[in-house]
């Protein structure tokens, strides 16, 4: 009965909720307003991300995430819910309460357009992340990491992260937010179960084991 009960929580929305961790509502205008984003427009307006997120969306630094690659639903919701104030961070809520719904879309889609990181197999033990991501874990009832982000980490349409060549160090410390609740913005809290369940060795090698992913 309590497998039951925790499976349930992962794969169905809660029925009540205090507040919403996110306000982004998927209407077909909104599906359409994504894929028909403006790449040129959107390329324009990535000129302000270079610092952080690099010139073709491959981050210079580990704590900054690489977008190039990265599915455009995922990012337009990542925008629209740090302008909301769902997704804390003050220097990308400042940046996003700036844009508009079309600039937001724009920018997805520029984004989405480049190609992904390419980054070299480490010779590290990830044994322990390939499990989860393959077969997931039974005892705990988690899911296999792949059923949502892809075989390939390449992510789904509706709003499920790319996870392929991410930033290690961005992927561990997004997990460890999940884990310890300072990250909230996951629809019916299915990060954040899965996260709690997660070692902070597993974290790490699954972490690892995305950036080198193509």
């Amino acid at each position: 009965m309590q497998r039951l009960l925790l499976l349930t929580i992962l794969i169905m929305p809660c029925l009540v909720l205090a507040e919403p961790a996110s306000n982004m509502v998927w209407l077909p205008e909104t599906l359409d307003l994504v894929a028909e984003g403006n790449t040129q427009r959107g390329e324009k307006l990535a000129e302000s991300c270079v610092s952080c997120h690099g010139e073709k969306g491959i981050s210079p630094a580990g704590m900054f995430p690489s977008l190039a690659g990265q599915t455009a639903n995922y990012t337009y919701k990542q925008l629209r819910d740090y302008a909301d104030g769902k997704r804390d961070n003050p220097m990308m809520s400042s940046i996003a309460k700036g844009l508009s719904e079309q600039d937001s879309a724009d920018l997805a889609a520029w984004f989405q357009s480049l190609p992904a990181a390419q980054n070299k197999a480490s010779k590290q033990d990830l044994s322990k992340a390939e499990v989860l991501v393959n077969q997931g874990n039974g005892k705990k009832i988690l899911p296999p990491c792949f059923t949502c982000h892809g075989s390939s980490g390449e992510g789904q349409r509706m709003d499920t992260p790319a996870l392929a060549g991410q930033q290690a160090e961005y992927t561990s410390n997004t997990l460890l937010e999940y884990k310890n609740g300072t990250r909230h913005n996951d629809i019916y809290s299915r990060m954040r179960v899965i996260a709690r369940q997660l070692s902070n060795v597993e974290i790490k090698q699954l972490a690892e084991l995305y950036q080198q992913m193509k």
